[in-house]
């Protein structure tokens, strides 16, 4: 007897089928809803860094990297013009004030200063044959004035034995003013002939100082010429290192040219290059440091050069204490420029986020550190350790800083 075999219902035929299709539903509602919601992003906690935001010490300071140069470089320059004769000092030596670093030729000045030697030597000739007609003049001054003196003298003792025999009747009394007018004349002739002598000795005495002073003034033009000649043995003006020498035995160099440098070694400077953003802040006078083997060695800034050339300005800093040992031309050290005092402000640590976002936006992570989510953020002042954040944070927060090469545009990140 056959038995009738009953249909199974619809849903029970097309089972997998009605599965197959809910699942595929399913997909496509989460694809979209993927797409229509915020982009998440899943990644490993291990290669993002996680940091704490936190209300602590803020010092806003410069980080950058200096070079050793000397305190000082002269730069030695020729007074007279020459060729190179020899050169002395090489590059490198430790010179002290005074040491020869070259010796110019110049005949021409040679020829110069002979020439003006020879015009010296007959100004002195001259001067000297001069000062012996003076001399002579001068002894025949004196025999006068002598002679006039004893003509005053016998005057005197004339008239007054003239005036005794007219007293004793001898003479009468016009032989008596006959002698007196002649007495008077010649006395007054013998003052004016005593004045014109004394005249003439001044005059002596004015003409032999003029002479004197016109030969003085040749000697000083002498050795002024003279000295001409050291100028031609070019002279280190100041102990320390001869860096380089930069002419050649028989070139001609001009009068005031450079022909070499030194570099005071007896205490040293760091130069170093700071961005133009900084060159309102910098002045002379800041504080600085060197951490170098664990110690840190203060300075100051004693340059700011305010000229921008490639968007950097120049910056000298000095020591003020003790230097590390092995300081030496050429060294580098890292130094921290100090812009202001320690303050109190909310900080997180620099990470590569603020070159992927402009410091506009960061990601915020929860408590449980499972997830992270952009928001905005304000960031102020900074330093090679911190950044400043002004608005968007609050203490406590966990933020990622780190690792924003790889995240796209996710506004989600889900941490694993």
């Amino acid at each position: 007897m056959d038995i009738k075999i009953e249909k199974k219902p619809w849903y029970i035929r097309y089972r997998y089928h009605l599965l197959g299709g809910a699942c595929f539903a399913a997909f496509l509602i989460y694809v979209i809803s993927l797409s229509l919601g915020p982009r998440k992003l899943r990644i490993e906690a291990d290669n993002i860094r996680i940091a704490e935001v936190k209300d602590d010490k803020f010092m806003e300071y410069v980080d950058v990297e200096g070079l050793v140069q000397p305190i000082l470089t002269i730069k030695v320059n020729t007074r007279e013009a020459g060729s190179v004769e020899r050169i002395v000092g090489e590059e490198g030596t430790l010179m002290k004030q005074g040491d020869t670093i070259l010796v110019l030729t110049n005949p021409d000045l040679i020829r110069s200063i002979e020439d003006q030697r020879d015009e010296w030597e007959k100004q002195r000739i001259s001067y000297r044959e001069k000062e012996i007609e003076m001399e002579q003049k001068s002894l025949t001054l004196k025999q006068q004035t002598l002679q006039a003196q004893y003509e005053m003298q016998r005057l005197t003792k004339s008239f007054g034995l003239d005036r005794e025999e007219y007293n004793m009747g001898i003479k009468s009394r016009a032989q008596l003013q006959v002698a007196q007018d002649e007495y008077e004349y010649k006395l007054k002739n013998t003052e004016l002939q005593m004045e014109s002598l004394r005249q003439d000795s001044a005059m002596t005495l004015i003409r032999r100082e003029l002479l004197a002073g016109d030969l003085e003034r040749e000697s000083k033009k002498l050795r002024r010429a003279e000295e001409r000649l050291e100028g031609l043995v070019v002279r280190a003006p100041i102990g320390g290192q001869l860096s380089f020498v930069k002419v050649t035995p028989g070139q001609q160099v001009a009068s005031g040219e450079s022909i070499a440098e030194i570099k005071v070694l007896d205490q040293y400077k760091i130069h170093t290059a700071l961005s133009e953003y900084y060159i309102d802040r910098i002045t002379t006078g800041l504080p600085a440091t060197v951490n170098y083997q664990g110690r840190r060695y203060p300075l100051r800034i004693t340059k700011v050069v305010p000229e921008v050339k490639e968007r950097m300005f120049d910056v000298d800093l000095v020591f003020t204490e003790q230097m590390p040992e092995n300081v030496r031309v050429g060294k580098s050290f890292r130094v921290q420029i100090e812009l202001g005092q320690p303050e109190q402000a909310l900080v997180i640590p620099r990470g590569n986020f603020y070159q992927n976002t402009g410091g506009q936006w960061i990601y915020k992570v929860n408590a449980s550190r499972t997830r992270a989510v952009k928001v905005p953020i304000t960031i102020g002042r900074q330093n090679p350790q911190q950044y400043e954040i002004t608005e968007g944070l609050q203490p406590g927060d966990l933020v990622v800083v780190t690792g924003y090469d790889t995240f796209g545009d996710a506004e989600e990140l889900v941490i694993k």
